[in-house]
């Protein structure tokens, strides 16, 4: 179903139209008052219609509407969509149309829904009681709004069990699609996020790990979930925009804001992941360290300062070695004798 903006009639003229008949009843019924007082039977008339304009015309302000700035009203009259309300201002369409917004009760701890959906409450007092109704706001919000589902457990493409969240912004651009073409809007989003994260997720391992193909072009590359965050992020968005086309959705950005292997396996991981620092770390310290030895040994060779031979020059290998890679500084030993 396409949108159809509602040309309404402007407000104000209405409200005082409207006021100045119910007046107008009004000075009907004390008019008939005065006159069946004056004991002249045609006074009946103007009071039994003044007294039925009271109750009839109550009817016609309820076709009085406010709409804010980014907010739109979904009409229906007797079962057919009429149109929608978007410009800001004071309308005045037919009495009996009704709104519609399936979603008004919706809360899913995302923002907009305190502030657009949020029910007005009425005190209503008794005799020593008091009562709260809650007044449901019909109206769509037309804003960007943020939707932050709730962290999920997924198996990455190695089957690790990993804990991912993510935040989505969207916004409704198609208030008739948004109204009825699904059943509620903010559970179909929230459904459909939760669906395209583990599409998504089941594709990408959590650290780079060889043979693994993430772009589904048949080669290993090097996507993960770690070090292509922004990549992953981009994916999901467009895996839910083209799931929420037809609900007239606009999916502007989505990001993760959660990302860490599961309880059961983290503290394995992180010994891992630990285990591959020191061993990169400790291969930087010994290709540095050899190239340390090999620039000694060229330079006491090239400045004639002391001559080695194969063993003397093995052992001089092993203690700058061990010098250099240890984890520990080195304790010094003068030698005041002889070399040999």
């Amino acid at each position: 179903m396409e949108e159809k903006i509602l040309k309404a009639k402007p407000g104000l003229p209405m409200l005082i139209l409207f006021s100045l008949l119910y007046l107008g009843m009004i000075g009907l019924v004390i008019l008939g008052g005065f006159l069946l007082d004056d004991g002249l039977s045609i006074g009946a008339l103007p009071l039994v219609v003044g007294i039925i304009g009271l109750f009839v015309g109550v009817i016609p302000f309820f076709g009085l509407k406010v709409i804010k700035p980014q907010e739109a009203l979904v009409l229906t009259l007797f079962g057919n969509y009429t149109g929608t309300l978007k410009e800001p201002g004071f309308f005045y369409v037919h009495p009996f149309s009704s709104a519609v917004n399936p979603a008004a009760k919706t809360r899913l701890g995302q923002s907009g829904d305190v502030d657009t959906n949020a029910g007005s409450k009425v005190i209503l007092s008794g005799q020593g009681s008091t009562g709260q109704v809650n007044v449901v706001n019909k109206k769509i919000s037309l804003k960007v709004m943020t939707l932050s589902n709730s962290k999920q457990k997924v198996n990455d493409a190695l089957g690790n069990p990993v804990e991912i969240g993510i935040a989505v912004m969207w916004r409704v651009i198609d208030t008739a699609q948004a109204v009825f073409n699904v059943d509620n809007y903010k559970e179909y989003l929230s459904l459909q996020c939760d669906s395209a994260l583990r599409d998504i997720v089941r594709i990408y391992p959590y650290d780079v790990a060889p043979g693994v193909d993430t772009t589904g072009d048949g080669l290993p590359d090097d996507g993960s979930l770690r070090g292509s965050s922004a990549v992953v992020a981009d994916r999901i968005r467009e895996t839910i925009q083209s799931k929420v086309e037809n609900a007239g959705l606009e999916i502007i950005e989505a990001r993760i804001t959660h990302l860490a292997y599961a309880p059961e396996i983290a503290a394995v991981m992180l010994q891992r992941q630990q285990a591959s620092a020191i061993i990169d770390a400790r291969k930087m310290i010994v290709d540095g360290a050899v190239g340390m030895v090999q620039m000694a040994l060229d330079s006491l060779s090239e400045n004639d300062v002391v001559q080695l031979d194969e063993e003397r020059r093995a052992a001089m290998v092993s203690n700058l070695l061990v010098i250099l890679c240890g984890n520990r500084d080195a304790q010094p030993i003068v030698n005041s004798g002889s070399l040999y």
